[in-house]
């Protein structure tokens, strides 16, 4: 079976916290740490080379995803029980915990989504937006459309658990 790959730059290894599960085809490059119960899906890229990612524990990156920053001004930063669903870009950010990222979506520089905040499918969150907590944003650009509730609360802590699981499924 084919290995991630996972690429040093500039003396930067990517680190992994234990009981991640990296896809055979998924991309870690550079500045990059995961924290525990991390899982990266396929073809998912986390570039690290122009400035660090960190992300943080029990956070799914699903397939197709970039994570990315910008060099020598912005960092991404990924909280704990984070999913970033298929094909989503996050630049260059701040995610706070608990946060569902749908699919397609993207979150430019300097954008911060506090705890509890699900941005949906498709959806742009521009440069230097504050996306409220508990709250769901779309549309381009993305806007607040309603609080998330404890029905979509209980959706993004699922999400959150059941991807180690289906990681098991690999292994």
């Amino acid at each position: 079976m084919q290995s991630p790959l996972i690429i040093e730059v500039r003396g930067n290894r990517p680190k992994l916290g234990e009981n991640c599960w990296i896809a055979p085809n998924a991309t870690l490059v550079g500045d990059v740490s995961l924290g525990k119960n991390c899982t990266v899906w396929f073809n998912a890229v986390i570039r690290g080379d122009v400035h660090e990612i960190r992300i943080g524990e029990d956070t799914n990156i699903q397939d197709g995803a970039v994570i990315h920053c910008t060099y020598q001004k912005a960092g991404t930063y990924i909280g704990n029980q984070v999913s970033i669903a298929h094909n989503a870009v996050v630049h260059g950010c701040t995610i706070h915990d608990r946060v569902l990222v749908g699919m397609g979506a993207i979150i430019m520089d300097g954008a911060v989504v506090n705890s509890g905040a699900v941005i949906a499918a498709g959806a742009v969150v521009l440069s230097n937006t504050i996306v409220e907590a508990d709250s769901i944003y779309a549309g381009t650009p993305a806007k607040r459309i309603k609080a998330t509730g404890k029905e979509m609360e209980e959706v993004i802590i699922r999400t959150a658990k059941n991807y180690p699981m289906y990681a098991e499924w690999f292994k």
